[in-house]
């Protein structure tokens, strides 16, 4: 009886097995934002929104959604802390700046229930972090009068790390 019961799951498993390694063959490889870049852009996009009198948060991830580096400017309001980071995770998802999402779900009845996904917020001021086509993170910022402003931003602070995106 317990040999027909390990031979019963032990069939799938291996079956599994052997689609995983002819799956497999080829290694992936993925460029990702590291942490030294990741907190020059956020000391630096705090930096920047600071010159133009706004007290922001800035959170920054990877390409996994991993927080990877945060600042978050003395005067900063607390609501800033979730909205900069939910910018970034959104903008990273969709792999384009979150005002283009929040057009689009004006304009389109089809994307309105974007709002709905846990964890997005389609605000300005998400900016993904890119290497040519390929999204290795995103920037979002909280705080400033405006999603506009929030996204100059993050522009900025990544323009600041470009020729380090290589």
């Amino acid at each position: 009886m317990n040999r027909l019961l390990l031979a019963a799951v032990a069939s799938p498993l291996l079956a599994l097995g052997a689609v995983a390694t002819s799956a497999s063959a080829a290694v992936l490889q993925e460029k990702n934002l590291p942490l030294t870049i990741a907190s020059e852009i956020a000391l630096e996009a705090v930096k920047v929104c600071a010159a133009d009198g706004y007290n922001v948060s800035v959170a920054v991830v990877d390409r996994g959604g991993t927080l990877r580096a945060f600042a978050r400017a003395d005067n900063a309001g607390p609501h800033t802390v979730e909205a900069a980071r939910k910018k970034a995770f959104t903008s990273l998802s969709a792999r384009t700046p979150t005002s283009i999402m929040f057009e689009n779900v004006q304009k389109n009845p089809a994307s309105a229930q974007l709002v709905a996904i846990d964890g997005f917020l389609v605000l300005g001021g998400g900016v993904p972090v890119k290497i040519g086509n390929e999204t290795i993170g995103a920037v979002g910022i909280g705080g400033a009068p405006g999603g506009h402003l929030d996204e100059a931003c993050a522009q900025k602070a990544i323009a600041k790390v470009a020729d380090q995106l290589k």
